[in-house]
């Protein structure tokens, strides 16, 4: 059986040289795919699973020389060039939302939510080793995770998001970013490349703080309330819009800017009662119905991406040091991800469809059946 995922990741080039080529590198590959996709979650566990399920994977893997060691797999990982690896990964992505159509209303843009997250267990104290840092893109329409890229151990989010972008197919897509990436350059990158944005905002752009905070102590052109209430608690969003921005002279620097948004969240939880302010600025020209759903949508990074790494993945807990392994695996983990959020077959969690692909070997076949469309 031939899947997507031989079709993709087979033009990445054995980095190993001489006679140390036992394990064909496309197999050992889609092994580490399979066994974290059935609750593997380090690279003995890989092996295991690969002697568990020997014969099953026979279907779909040649294996001439058995399963590889875990010693191997980390090796191999440590050599796979992350850049080459990523390019894949965002190739067999693209391929994957397309199978999928169009899962928003006619007409609706794109949202992709870009954000950072730290693997916590990846930094070393002993050998001064910081935590691997990685900047993702997270599609709102399909679930998906879109592309990934590192931030430079001397860096920060400020350079990463711009290569990220410049990866990615932005074009009629509305980009949104928290405040660290609220940068001219940046707001300029995404409508040069035929998208729109919305920014957060805070004190880090403090003369167009200032303007946005001023601005509105007058009338909004635009207002929705939205209400969610479950698990004990309830939240309040009030979002008011101006599109009219002649007292905003900061607007000439950010191109594009066509609206500025405040969201009030009102957040009730037993005897606790909390109230947030938070400001956006936009090239779009859009309701306050609109930008009150599409910034609730922008945390779906963290909700459906970040905290499923860590509590469905077991992210945070890896302990993979040598960074080119852990940018690697953190691929092999989305690919995964990505596999199991395109099944629409079943209702259950992630974790719960992880367990059900290593106890039925029907479901995992159709698991991998389903990335290939």
């Amino acid at each position: 059986m031939t899947t997507s995922l031989h079709d993709h990741f087979r033009w990445i080039p054995d980095p190993r040289t001489g006679n140390n080529k036992k394990h064909n590198l496309l197999e050992l590959i889609i092994l580490s795919v399979l066994a974290v996709l059935c609750g593997a979650e380090s690279w003995y566990e890989m092996e295991e699973f690969g002697k568990e399920k020997e014969d099953f994977l026979r279907q779909l893997l040649p294996l001439e020389n058995g399963i590889p060691s875990h010693d191997t797999i980390n090796r191999v990982f440590m050599l796979i060039n992350a850049e080459l690896f990523e390019r894949c990964f965002r190739a067999w992505t693209a391929e994957l939302s397309q199978g999928l159509g169009e899962a928003g209303l006619s007409g609706e843009k794109e949202l992709i939510a870009i954000d950072g997250k730290s693997i916590c267990n990846s930094a070393c104290k002993h050998q001064g080793l910081g935590a691997l840092h990685l900047v993702s893109a997270w599609s709102g329409r399909n679930q998906l995770v879109l592309g990934q890229q590192k931030v430079d151990d001397k860096s920060n989010e400020i350079t990463a998001i711009p290569a990220l972008l410049s990866l990615l197919n932005i074009k009629e897509a509305v980009v949104s970013i928290d405040a660290m990436g609220t940068q001219k350059a940046i707001a300029e990158q995404i409508i040069e490349n035929q998208g729109d944005y919305i920014l957060a905002l805070k004190q880090n752009q403090e003369t167009l703080y200032e303007q946005v905070i001023n601005q509105f102590n007058f009338k909004e052109d635009s207002y929705s309330q939205h209400l969610d209430k479950g698990h004990g608690r309830a939240e309040i969003r009030n979002c008011k819009v101006i599109n009219e921005l002649n007292w905003v002279d900061e607007k000439e620097n950010w191109k594009g800017m066509k609206s500025i948004i405040k969201i009030t969240s009102e957040r009730i939880m037993g005897d606790s009662h909390s109230i947030q302010d938070r400001y956006y600025i936009s090239s779009l020209r859009a309701d306050a119905a609109y930008f009150n759903q599409a910034i609730r949508a922008h945390w779906g990074i963290e909700n459906q991406l970040h905290w499923q790494l860590d509590v469905g993945f077991g992210e945070d807990y890896n302990t993979t040091r040598n960074k080119q392994a852990a940018q690697n695996l953190a691929v092999v983990r989305k690919i995964a991800l990505n596999i199991l959020k395109a099944d629409k077959t079943s209702k259950a969690s992630l974790k719960a469809k992880r367990k059900m692909a290593g106890w039925n070997h029907k479901f995992l076949l159709s698991l991998i059946a389903k990335s290939n469309s």
